[in-house]
């Protein structure tokens, strides 16, 4: 990797650190927030679905937009929008104004920490940019440090989470005021983003205004990994988005509680992103995906026999081990099997297939926790995305990224 590459790639590990240490703070408290402001568990979820809803067309508008004018200056832009939606966290509480925060950047909203948060529509800007600065061989690695930094970062977020109860509890903040602080922080670590931004190098060869499609091979791949993708993150979204807050309900736990076990989940998942790409040498990326993916997706199962809050955080955190492992490799592997000037817009289609279902099913989930029991969203949750798992591996086993090309692998194409 040459120097110049090398430090790009450094700056922009650093810059997912950054926005993984504040995205994870507020992706912990965002929930409880919205119940301290009075809000009902069905309001919550229209907040989180509509999140997801501007996620979706976002990360696409973005991916695309990043192809044609440079992937630099998208990333400066959406760090200055999470600048402008956290302004709105900061001075209002109106629903409406939550509902316009939500929208321009999905900050506070859902995500599970993978990697730490910070991702949304950021993630196939990034993507694209990083594996710019990557060859065959060490795209993986690369990946995986960026998820490592990225969760090594987000669980200190996780600890700052604890800060409201801190002020209220040693300097008599009342409950809504204490959380301000956090969206202030997120503000001035943006400005921060803007800056790193703007020292990286971009060798951007704009792609043509007539050529509006990726290619018919990447296509028939990008479709079939979106599909698989909705029904994983269907799954997800009656899940993740609800991880706290469903702690808060069923065992009462305070925030420094909370604030512990993800910083405890998101310092195993960093341990995981080290291990990924060692494993996918020996096995193969699709191979270790599938197993990773499906033990957590079992785990989700069986999460709500836990009887105290103690065993269902040992539980997260076992989980958080083998969940996220495949979430470097997945974007490693897209970014492998596409062609380079396709990077941007194939991760913002494969990024759509895990906002549009999320869209939907926060609302489902909140609807049925207020109505019927907790723990029925995590039996259906883990039930689809187990069904992701089986289906990803007979439909992709077969086919194999250039690194593994390279190892003498043969690649027998994409199954249709």
């Amino acid at each position: 990797m040459p120097d110049g590459a090398q430090r790009d790639a450094w700056i922009l590990m650093a810059s997912r650190g950054v926005r993984s240490f504040a995205f994870s703070c507020l992706n912990v408290i965002f929930a409880i927030y919205l119940s301290q402001l009075g809000y009902s568990t069905v309001t919550i979820g229209l907040v989180i679905s509509t999140a997801y809803v501007s996620s979706a067309v976002l990360t696409v508008v973005w991916g695309f937009l990043s192809d044609r004018y440079g992937r630099r200056k998208i990333l400066m832009l959406l760090a200055g929008l999470t600048i402008v939606s956290n302004a709105i966290y900061l001075f209002f509480s109106q629903l409406a104004f939550i509902f316009l925060a939500v929208i321009v950047t999905n900050i506070g909203a859902g995500g599970t920490g993978g990697g730490g948060q910070g991702g949304g529509p950021f993630n196939p800007v990034e993507q694209a940019l990083l594996a710019e600065k990557c060859s065959p061989e060490n795209r993986n690695r690369i990946f995986s440090i960026n998820s490592f930094v990225g969760s090594i970062l987000g669980s200190l977020g996780a600890l700052a989470s604890g800060l409201p109860q801190y002020l209220q509890e040693n300097w008599g903040w009342q409950p809504i005021l204490s959380y301000k602080p956090l969206f202030a922080m997120t503000i001035l670590l943006s400005l921060g983003l803007i800056f790193a931004y703007s020292k990286i190098t971009e060798h951007h060869v704009p792609r043509q205004r007539e050529k509006t499609t990726i290619s018919k091979k990447s296509g028939l791949f990008v479709t079939k990994l979106s599909l698989l993708g909705m029904v994983d993150n269907l799954g997800a979204g009656m899940i993740g988005p609800f991880v706290a807050y469903w702690f808060y309900l069923r065992f009462g736990v305070e925030l420094k509680a909370l604030g512990f076990m993800f910083f405890v989940s998101y310092l195993l998942a960093a341990l995981s992103f080290l291990l990924a790409p060692v494993i996918a040498r020996r096995i193969g990326v699709v191979r270790t995906m599938v197993f990773s993916h499906g033990i957590a997706s079992l785990i989700y199962l069986v999460l709500p026999l836990a009887p105290t809050f103690f065993i269902g955080a040992v539980m997260i955190a076992l989980r958080s081990f083998v969940a996220y492992m495949d979430s470097p490799l997945r974007g490693s592997f897209v970014m492998g099997i596409v062609k380079p000037e396709e990077r941007g817009s194939a991760a913002g289609i494969t990024n759509l297939s895990r906002y549009v279902p999320m869209a939907v099913s926060p609302s489902i989930s909140a609807y049925v926790m207020q109505a019927f029991s907790l723990s029925i969203p995590m039996v259906i949750g883990g039930s689809l995305q187990l069904i992701h798992d089986v289906a990803f591996y007979f439909i992709f086993r077969d086919v194999r990224p250039p690194e593994e090309q390279l190892k003498g692998l043969t690649v027998e194409g994409i199954k249709s």
